[in-house]
């Protein structure tokens, strides 16, 4: 399996933004998470182990494709 190089930005607009990391294959489980306060960014990619990634709060997320702001 080709690893997709592309990266993505999430920043907190507020505390407690919750990222958490599925899984790839037929049984999608949760394998990772983090926890940002307001204004802290973390950039991450997908990878062979992770097919998804759930946003819980207000953030703004960046990819190539354009940018979401989750309310």
């Amino acid at each position: 399996m080709s690893q997709n190089t592309d990266f993505f930005v999430i920043k907190a607009l507020e505390d407690g933004v919750n990222v958490i990391g599925l899984t790839r294959g037929s049984d999608t489980k949760f394998h990772h998470s983090e926890k940002l306060d307001k204004g802290e960014i973390m950039i991450a990619q997908f990878t062979e182990h992770t097919s998804a990634v759930k946003v819980r709060g207000k953030a703004v997320i960046q990819t190539s494709h354009g940018e979401i702001t989750n309310n």
